[in-house]
């Protein structure tokens, strides 16, 4: 009776040695570097400013456009003659503004500009703020045209092309 309790542990070993072994891992490690970025996503859309029909017309119209960043960005903007409307040798009181969907505290953003006059339209660099996750912030130009005090404009159309810069801050 002894050498069949023997062969049944025998068994039972053998069985339990010829069971699937444990999972197996591999590893990898990935890893990859963000470069400082700061890019528009395209140009502004055309603003296309209602006909002035009267001489106290301002008729304003903006357009928006995305500014991607991962840093602090300073937009400046052209104050030379190609931002103002002009007709041949006729000009239109022309100022600009900006506004950010972010205020550089709770999303990346900043502070919005007033209607400046073109000549002085951001004279002074408008600080966009980074704020960590947050890499894109919708950039909104405004335009307004106006006829000089006491005076109206030749009739015709009024071209003008406004350009902003986007450079690095202070991080």
């Amino acid at each position: 009776m002894k050498s069949w309790m023997i062969a049944v542990i025998c068994l039972a070993m053998a069985i339990g040695v010829m069971a699937q072994p444990l999972d197996d891992t591999a590893t990898c490690a990935i890893s990859v570097t963000v470069d400082n970025i700061m890019e528009w996503s395209g140009a502004f859309l055309d603003i296309e400013l209602l006909t002035m029909a009267t001489q106290d017309a301002a008729p304003t119209g903006t357009q928006t456009t995305t500014l991607y960043t991962n840093g602090n960005v300073d937009i400046t903007a052209d104050n030379t003659d190609n931002s103002q409307l002009t007709k041949t040798t006729d000009t239109l009181v022309t100022s600009y503004s900006l506004a950010y969907n972010g205020n550089g505290v709770a999303a990346t953003g900043g502070s919005s500009v007033a209607y400046t006059v073109h000549s002085s339209f951001l004279s002074s660099a408008s600080v966009v703020t980074h704020v960590s996750l947050d890499g894109a912030v919708d950039v909104t130009l405004g335009a307004m045209a106006q006829h000089d005090a006491g005076n109206v404009a030749d009739a015709g159309d009024y071209t003008a092309t406004q350009t902003l810069t986007a450079s690095w801050g202070t991080q």
